[in-house]
């Protein structure tokens, strides 16, 4: 497979607190790689990198085997590579809901009209064409998010970099998300998706990449494998260790979308 991203090392800072630490990562095209972390371990962090909205301390990234910093401010990478932020409010500024859609395209140089037919196509897709005229902040979170993501794929990009995208919403929009991702990925397109919702890794990865409270890497593998290792997931923050009493039994299992209840330890209360 052809490589889309290159990391190397990579370190990151908000001053004096870590971020990231001696992160390498490799993506491939048409790959859906999912980024497993409990909150503030770097994942958004890590995203913003990939889209080169910040630098690393130290290390390197490379897109198609070209210095990020080199190629981010270009026409074609903004056309091939899309960010979703984690809080729509980040990400939406304009009057209406249409006039959000039709922004990156025009920006991007696409002609108006061209634009606002995109613009009606992504919304129809999406089911959002009846919340055109609506200003975005008159939104709930849940279509707020869905704006957000219309806006993206307006520009129709090769690469999707998405934070918590099924932050804000509820189960049925998020049933509607995880097919509208098994449809983009199986047209080819390549997404690398930072969440703590295990179920997405399920459904969605090729590769999941778990980033531990220590800002590194430190597990690398397919959903399965990684899925099942309890002790890993545990460790990570992603599921939770809760005790259970049962007359004078205790049993103790791990809380999450794939811990499962009946693997427990038994112990007598003293």
């Amino acid at each position: 497979m052809k490589e889309v991203y290159r990391v190397d090392s990579l370190s990151f800072y908000y001053g004096d607190v870590c971020a990231l630490r001696d992160v390498d990562l490799r993506v491939y095209e048409g790959e859906c790689v999912v980024i497993l972390g409990a909150n503030g371990v770097g994942k958004s962090t890590l995203l913003k990198i990939l889209d080169g909205l910040i630098r690393p301390a130290t290390g390197r990234v490379f897109f198609h085997g070209s210095p990020i910093e080199e190629v981010s401010s270009t026409t074609s990478f903004r056309e091939e590579v899309a960010l979703l932020f984690s809080e729509p409010d980040c990400q939406l500024f304009c009057p209406t809901v249409f006039d959000e859609v039709c922004f990156s395209p025009l920006q991007l140089g696409l002609g108006a009209d061209r634009a606002k037919e995109r613009a009606e196509e992504v919304l129809r897709l999406l089911g959002l064409f009846h919340l055109k005229e609506r200003a975005p902040h008159t939104l709930s979170s849940g279509e707020k998010k869905k704006v957000a993501i219309a806006s993206i794929l307006a520009l129709n990009p090769q690469v999707l970099l998405l934070d918590e995208p099924t932050g804000g919403l509820d189960p049925k929009s998020q049933v509607w998300l995880l097919e509208l991702l098994e449809g983009l990925k199986d047209c080819g397109k390549t997404i690398v998706m930072a969440t703590h919702d295990l179920s997405l890794a399920g459904d969605l990865a090729h590769r999941v990449v778990v980033i531990d409270e220590s800002h590194r890497i430190v597990a690398e593998g397919d959903s399965a494998t990684i899925l099942a290792n309890k002790r890993l997931l545990l460790d990570a923050n992603l599921i939770h260790s809760h005790p259970h009493r049962h007359g004078d039994m205790v049993h103790t299992h791990g809380h999450g979308p794939f811990s499962i209840h009946d693997e427990h330890e038994h112990q007598k209360y003293r």
